[in-house]
């Protein structure tokens, strides 16, 4: 079983960006989106005009200013690779989102890295939150994985770009 990090949140997040679960490289280094031709930290960078080349303490408190929170859907599973397509389905245990979304009433946006986090989220989370007076808006948004070699990274770039800036 592998598991995924605890949640990037400050108080007052707005924004959401789930992923489905750490890869192999994010793993061993501990970081979210580690893998060093995952698009995701570029993407972070130019969208709020920051350096590349952060520190990754650093990366986070970029999200967490903007009022942006990071986490994955799936909190464990099997997966003998990086690829969310040799996720083992019966195998998943998703992230406990009833708690966090009460205790991050502010957030009003859902950003889906990719098809397995948004599709993970609707089918096994989606139908048992009581969401009461917390409407929530989704966006699937183009992988940001080196896998995803179907979109240009100008693509994503854009399409990330309007997502986070709404």
């Amino acid at each position: 079983m592998i598991a995924s990090f605890p949640p990037v949140a400050a108080a007052d997040a707005r924004l959401l960006i789930l992923g489905s679960i750490p890869g192999r490289e994010s793993l061993r280094q501990r970081q979210y989106y580690a893998h060093p031709r995952n698009a995701f930290w570029p993407i972070i960078a130019e969208v709020f005009g920051a350096a590349s080349d952060l520190p990754y303490d650093e990366r986070l408190r970029l999200l967490t200013d903007h009022g942006i929170a990071l986490w994955d859907v799936i909190g464990n599973c099997r997966r003998p690779t990086s690829l969310d397509s040799d996720i083992e389905p019966e195998s998943v245990q998703v992230n406990d989102f009833a708690r966090f979304l009460a205790a991050h009433h502010l957030i009003a946006t859902i950003c889906f890295n990719g098809g397995t986090a948004e599709a993970t989220f609707r089918r096994r989370i989606l139908p048992f939150l009581d969401l009461g007076q917390q409407p929530l808006t989704f966006h699937r948004l183009p992988s940001t994985s080196p896998a995803n070699a179907g979109c240009s990274y100008a693509e994503k770039l854009a399409r990330w770009r309007r997502a986070l800036m709404t």
